[in-house]
Protein backbone atom coordinates (compact mmCIF):
# COMPACT_ATOMS: atom_id res chain seq x y z
CA UNK A 1 0.00 0.00 0.00
CA UNK A 2 1.29 3.29 -0.60
CA UNK A 3 1.23 5.78 1.72
CA UNK A 4 2.14 9.78 2.69
CA UNK A 5 3.81 10.45 5.80
CA UNK A 6 3.32 13.85 7.09
CA UNK A 7 5.51 15.51 9.50
CA UNK A 8 5.76 19.14 11.14
CA UNK A 9 2.41 20.08 13.08
CA UNK A 10 2.39 20.71 16.44
CA UNK A 11 1.30 23.67 18.75
CA UNK A 12 2.75 27.65 17.73
CA UNK A 13 1.37 30.82 19.20
CA UNK A 14 -0.12 32.98 16.68
CA UNK A 15 1.96 34.64 14.34
CA UNK A 16 4.68 31.79 14.40
CA UNK A 17 5.40 29.25 11.62
CA UNK A 18 5.73 25.80 10.83
CA UNK A 19 6.92 23.40 8.08
CA UNK A 20 5.40 20.39 7.27
CA UNK A 21 6.83 18.15 5.82
CA UNK A 22 5.48 14.79 3.25
CA UNK A 23 7.55 11.76 1.86
CA UNK A 24 5.74 9.08 0.35
CA UNK A 25 7.44 5.52 2.06
CA UNK A 26 7.31 3.44 -0.74
CA UNK A 27 7.05 5.34 -4.48
CA UNK A 28 8.60 8.37 -5.87
CA UNK A 29 5.71 11.03 -6.67
CA UNK A 30 7.98 13.09 -9.53
CA UNK A 31 5.49 13.19 -11.67
CA UNK A 32 2.38 13.91 -9.59
CA UNK A 33 0.80 16.67 -8.97
CA UNK A 34 1.17 17.05 -4.59
CA UNK A 35 -1.42 18.81 -2.35
CA UNK A 36 -2.31 19.80 1.06
CA UNK A 37 -5.62 20.22 2.12
CA UNK A 38 -6.94 20.61 5.77
CA UNK A 39 -9.50 20.18 8.10
CA UNK A 40 -10.98 22.02 11.23
CA UNK A 41 -12.99 20.10 13.75
CA UNK A 42 -16.60 20.38 12.47
CA UNK A 43 -15.79 21.40 8.88
CA UNK A 44 -15.05 19.85 5.77
CA UNK A 45 -11.38 18.90 4.40
CA UNK A 46 -10.51 22.31 2.28
CA UNK A 47 -7.72 23.24 -0.12
CA UNK A 48 -4.30 24.89 0.88
CA UNK A 49 -2.23 24.85 -1.40
CA UNK A 50 -0.92 22.62 -4.30
CA UNK A 51 2.01 22.01 -6.93
CA UNK A 52 2.96 19.84 -9.78
CA UNK A 53 5.95 18.27 -11.21
CA UNK A 54 7.18 21.52 -13.06
CA UNK A 55 6.58 23.91 -9.76
CA UNK A 56 3.81 25.59 -11.23
CA UNK A 57 1.88 26.06 -7.41
CA UNK A 58 -1.46 28.08 -6.50
CA UNK A 59 -3.24 28.66 -3.48
CA UNK A 60 -6.46 28.84 -1.51
CA UNK A 61 -7.29 32.47 -0.73
CA UNK A 62 -7.23 32.39 2.61
CA UNK A 63 -3.56 31.29 3.08
CA UNK A 64 -1.95 33.06 0.05
CA UNK A 65 0.87 35.38 1.20
CA UNK A 66 1.58 33.23 4.03
CA UNK A 67 2.31 29.79 3.05
CA UNK A 68 4.77 28.29 0.08
CA UNK A 69 4.82 24.86 -1.00
CA UNK A 70 7.62 23.45 -2.44
CA UNK A 71 8.83 20.26 -3.60
CA UNK A 72 12.36 18.63 -3.71
CA UNK A 73 11.75 15.79 -6.33
CA UNK A 74 15.59 14.10 -5.72
CA UNK A 75 14.50 13.45 -2.14
CA UNK A 76 11.27 12.74 -2.89
CA UNK A 77 9.60 15.26 -0.62
CA UNK A 78 6.69 17.92 -0.49
CA UNK A 79 7.03 20.93 1.85
CA UNK A 80 4.42 23.71 3.14
CA UNK A 81 5.83 26.38 4.97
CA UNK A 82 3.44 28.20 6.74
CA UNK A 83 3.94 31.84 7.95
CA UNK A 84 2.17 34.31 10.33
CA UNK A 85 -0.15 31.56 11.67
CA UNK A 86 -3.52 32.53 12.56
CA UNK A 87 -5.87 30.20 15.04
CA UNK A 88 -8.35 30.03 12.50
CA UNK A 89 -5.50 27.58 11.17
CA UNK A 90 -6.00 25.22 13.58
CA UNK A 91 -6.67 22.19 11.40
CA UNK A 92 -5.47 18.61 10.73
CA UNK A 93 -2.87 19.00 7.49
CA UNK A 94 -3.48 16.37 4.96
CA UNK A 95 -0.66 15.46 1.81
CA UNK A 96 -2.12 14.14 -1.15
CA UNK A 97 -0.46 12.87 -4.75
CA UNK A 98 -2.83 13.05 -7.47
CA UNK A 99 -2.21 13.02 -11.50
CA UNK A 100 -3.62 16.55 -12.46
CA UNK A 101 -3.09 19.82 -10.22
CA UNK A 102 -6.47 20.86 -8.90
CA UNK A 103 -8.00 22.37 -6.04
CA UNK A 104 -10.62 19.45 -5.33
CA UNK A 105 -10.02 16.58 -3.27
CA UNK A 106 -11.49 14.14 -5.61
CA UNK A 107 -8.74 13.94 -8.49
CA UNK A 108 -6.15 13.26 -5.80
CA UNK A 109 -5.27 9.17 -5.30
CA UNK A 110 -3.17 8.88 -2.84
CA UNK A 111 -3.62 10.39 1.11
CA UNK A 112 -1.93 10.50 4.30
CA UNK A 113 -2.79 10.43 7.47
CA UNK A 114 -2.50 13.89 7.98
CA UNK A 115 -0.57 15.69 10.90
CA UNK A 116 -2.27 18.20 13.95
CA UNK A 117 -1.53 22.21 13.90
CA UNK A 118 -2.64 24.31 16.37
CA UNK A 119 -2.40 27.93 17.00
CA UNK A 120 -2.91 29.31 19.98
CA UNK A 121 -4.33 33.08 20.17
Amino acid sequence: QVLLVESGGGLVQAGGSLRLSCAPSRRTFSGYAMGWFRQAPGKEREFVAAINWSDLAYYAEAVKGRFTISRDNAKNMVYLQMNSLKPHDTAIYYCAAGSVLRSTSDVYDYWGQGTQVTVSS
